[in-house]
Formats: C-alpha cells, structure tokens, sequence
C-alpha cells in the first residue's frame, strides 16, 4: 500500500508542478536534475485496534531540491503553499485519501514537507471448514 501512496503522490505533484520537476522515490547520490522531489516513507506503523481491524499510520517526507541559489527560501515557501493544495486529497485505488498532520521546515536551505496518509485495515483471516450436517436423537420417558 505505501509504494500505491507514493505513486499516488508522484502522480499529485507531476499534474501541480508539471514535467519540469523530476520526481525520485530512491536516494541517487549524484546527478540530481533539479528541481526535483524526493518522496519517502517514514516510520510505518500497525496498531491493532479492534478484533481483525489494525490502524496504520504512514508519514510520508516530500524533499524539495531548488535550482536556484538565489531567493532559495523565497522558493521553497512558495513551493509549501502548493504542496498544502495538492496533497490534501489523493486518489489511491480508486479510494480518497486525505493528508494529515501537514507541516514543513526548511533545513539547510531545502524543504522537507511532512504529510500523514493513515488508514485502518482489516485483516482477512482463512475460511475454516464449516460442518456441513449434524444429526441428533431425543428420547423422553413418560
């Protein structure tokens, strides 16, 4: 389901900001053609919460690489303000995801936007042989 979130996301920030931005979702060293996106999940968890029902909380970093040195910060507050807009709501198979918990900082001159998409999901345990007849007999005295 998480790689079916980041997709979901990379679909979100290519139709905000267009092909110009190059999206990554593995860590490339080198040769990084800003700007660019980072996508990654942080920290997953599984919770269970009622009998076969679990809460999965899923934090996902969305790092924002500037091409320019110059009114760096300028650009990335910019950029923040679209990412609040394009990844409040997400199409995710078919099903609507809403992004919580959204905030940003800005660590040595780059963005790292935060956004939640957490959901609950039941767990579908193996059919177990139903009897297919009993019989019984009763007697009574009297």
């Amino acid at each position: 389901m998480i790689n079916a979130i980041i997709e979901a996301i990379s679909i979100s920030l290519n139709a905000e900001f267009g092909g110009r931005y190059k999206i990554y979702r593995e860590v490339k060293r080198q040769g990084l053609q800003e700007p660019c996106f980072f996508i990654q999940c942080l920290n997953p968890t599984n919770q269970l919460f009622l009998n076969k029902r679990y809460f999965r909380t899923n934090q996902f970093c969305i790092q924002y690489f500037s091409e320019r040195e110059e009114r760096k910060k300028e650009e990335c507050y910019a950029v923040a303000e679209r990412l609040f807009q394009c990844l409040e709501w997400l199409e995710v198979k078919e099903d609507l995801m809403m992004g919580t918990q959204m905030r940003y900082e800005l660590v040595n001159g780059m963005l790292h936007f935060f956004v939640n998409y957490d959901m609950f999901v039941y767990k579908i345990s193996k059919n177990s042989p139903f009897m297919e007849e009993v019989y019984s007999e009763t007697s009574a005295k009297g």
